[in-house]
């Protein structure tokens, strides 16, 4: 009798291919670790993954390059998980904001961690930790002091304002580092061709506002676009930062369209196409006796023995 030995399963562990910087992940104050924080995303309103580095003073996004059936050879073993991990510093007011931005309605001065609070993301409240917060706070709001307490109350002037100033910081980045804008970019094998004529101020700033765009509601991309005088484009969609707009995927696409209007009695069928004369010469020959030609390519059936 033989017996059959059980396999035993691998176990997963927890981890990732990721691309940070030493900032993020080396802990040279404090001996803590970094932290994975499921916080409200500023622009979609939903659940996304960030990271508070060592002694929870810096915040960090975290954005995944995924594709379908990838996996990464680390050392000995194969991680399934073939997501690539990009880690960058992030500014926590963008976090901070549409927190302040409900808290306008009641028109009053408000202690700040009164502010930042949310049941479906507790840790919303790190955010003030963060070195730069509190200190930035003049930027998206009005202050008022009392007694060793600090009051805000949302501003949008002054939020305007602060990210005009985002938005020409990413417009010197590009043009510092020649990032062609508008028509400048070419399809034609790929490559990025800078020409004098795509230099146009306005393509920087429409670029530069579509990547601020990404942090920020839509009500408040559309105040942006205003405060920067840009014109609103005909199509919607040419407002709508890159990560917004549809991408190709390799998975099916679903028809835009109800293919079962075509199944009812009431859809009416286009009339039949006029015979042409040597059709009609055809029509008229006598068929009778012969084969159809699809009797010359049917299988032969063998014969029984």
């Amino acid at each position: 009798m033989t017996t059959k030995k059980k396999r035993t399963p691998v176990a997963q562990t927890d981890s990732w291919v990721v691309i940070a910087a030493e900032s993020a992940v080396n802990p040279q104050k404090t001996d803590s670790d970094p932290t994975l924080v499921r916080l409200r995303n500023p622009s979609t309103d939903a659940a996304s993954l960030y990271m508070l580095g060592s002694g929870e003073d810096q915040l960090y996004e975290v954005k995944a390059f995924d594709e379908e059936f990838r996996s990464w050879f680390v050392g000995q073993t194969v991680q399934r998980d073939g997501r690539l991990l990009f880690v960058t510093p992030m500014d926590p007011l963008y976090l901070i904001l549409p927190y302040m931005i409900k808290s306008a309605k009641e028109g009053k001065f408000q202690p700040v961690d009164q502010v930042v609070m949310d049941e479906d993301f507790p840790a919303c409240s790190k955010l003030l930790r963060c070195s730069r917060s509190l200190t930035s706070m003049h930027h998206i709001a009005e202050e008022k002091e009392v007694g060793s307490q600090r009051f805000y109350r949302y501003c949008q002037d002054r939020t305007l304002s602060w990210l005009k100033k985002k938005v020409e910081r990413a417009v010197a980045a590009l043009k510092k580092r020649n990032v062609s804008v508008g028509e400048g970019v070419k399809s034609t094998t790929f490559v990025r061709v800078k020409l004098e004529s795509d230099s146009h101020e306005e393509d920087y700033l429409r670029y530069a506002h579509g990547l601020i765009s990404e942090y920020i509601s839509d009500d408040l991309s559309k105040a942006l676009l205003k405060h920067l005088g840009l014109p609103e484009l005909t199509s919607p969609k040419d407002l709508e930062p890159a990560s917004k707009k549809r991408k190709l995927s390799d998975k099916p696409v679903e028809a835009g369209e109800d293919y079962t209007k075509f199944n009812g009695a009431d859809f009416a069928r286009k009339p039949a196409k006029k015979m042409t004369s040597a059709q009609k010469t055809l029509a008229k020959v006598d068929k009778s006796g012969m084969k159809p030609m699809s009797s010359f390519f049917s299988p032969k059936v063998k014969a029984e023995k």
